[in-house]
């Protein structure tokens, strides 16, 4: 019986199979790899087309007058993109925090758990971006929904709120804004009249790793106090069963707090459930 080709012909053959078969699965990788870059710069843009749903867990410490309470919680932030017509997005973003425990707010203030006020925003977006830059606005409000009078405000609120992001090359850059008056609830509390200002600058890799510098800060007209924190997070998006997953943890510092809030450090561990459109 005669057998075709050399042994080094046959070798080569074999290493051109194994060149090809290598080649289909490093384009499949970096095929899922971009895929997965497109999803991790897109959760950077709070106007992206894209539902997602995050669950925060969050620790500050040095709390209260004395400094020794601390606060363990969750925030469950979901987004959910509405079509309107050809042109236009309504954006839901929602923000539920639970306190696990809250403790040392001042002396004799004892500990809390529970809901605290629960924040809705909507944003009105054209599909359409201008350079890089999306752009939204719509009314926020604010719900009484807190468990405890320690953990919430006890007021109905709403006014104007406003995003603006540029990206490119990897680049996002922009700002959150809302501002909240009370019209309504208790009538004992004091009035909401505060100003929420969220920029943002992060940095997005081709293997969708994700560095984020952000502010979360608060200030308080009535009472001429800040509540602000910077963030440094690093995120991942990654495949779990299938399910797009995008997992994050970070630390943060307070710049400035009222003496019954949190200061020194804090950090930051959740993950976000990722569902394109596409």
């Amino acid at each position: 019986m005669r057998i075709s080709g050399s042994p080094k012909t046959n070798s080569s053959h074999a290493l051109v199979a194994c060149a090809a078969i290598a080649a289909v699965f490093w384009g499949i990788g970096a095929a899922l790899a971009q895929d997965d870059r497109v999803l991790a710069e897109e959760l950077s843009n709070p106007l992206a087309a894209l539902i997602s749903v995050p669950f925060f867990g969050n620790y500050n410490g040095e709390v209260g007058t004395e400094r020794d309470g601390s606060q363990w919680f969750v925030n469950i932030q979901p987004v959910v993109p509405f079509t309107l017509n050809d042109d236009w997005y309504v954006i839901s973003r929602s923000i539920l925090p639970v306190m696990f425990s809250q403790n040392g707010l001042f002396p004799g203030s004892g500990s809390q758990s529970g809901l605290r006020d629960t924040t809705q925003g909507l944003y009105f977006s054209p599909k359409r971006t201008f350079n890089g830059f999306t752009l939204g606005a719509g009314p926020i409000f604010l719900l009484p929904t807190a468990t405890d009078e320690l953990l919430g405000a006890g007021k109905w609120g709403t006014g104007p709120t406003g995003v603006v992001v540029w990206q490119g090359s990897g680049w996002t850059v922009g700002v959150l804004a809302w501002h909240n008056w009370s019209f309504a609830g208790d009538a004992d509390r004091a009035d909401v009249n505060e100003t929420f200002l969220q920029p943002v600058l992060a940095y997005t890799t081709s293997r969708a790793w994700t560095f984020t510098l952000q502010g979360e800060d608060t200030y308080n007209w009535e009472t001429g106090e800040w509540l602000a924190p910077v963030n440094f997070l690093v995120s991942k998006v990654v495949k779990v069963g299938g399910q797009p997953v995008s997992i994050v943890g970070g630390v943060r510092y307070w710049i400035d707090s009222p003496d019954t809030g949190p200061h020194g450090f804090g950090g930051r561990l959740g993950m976000t459930f990722l569902f394109p459109a596409r």
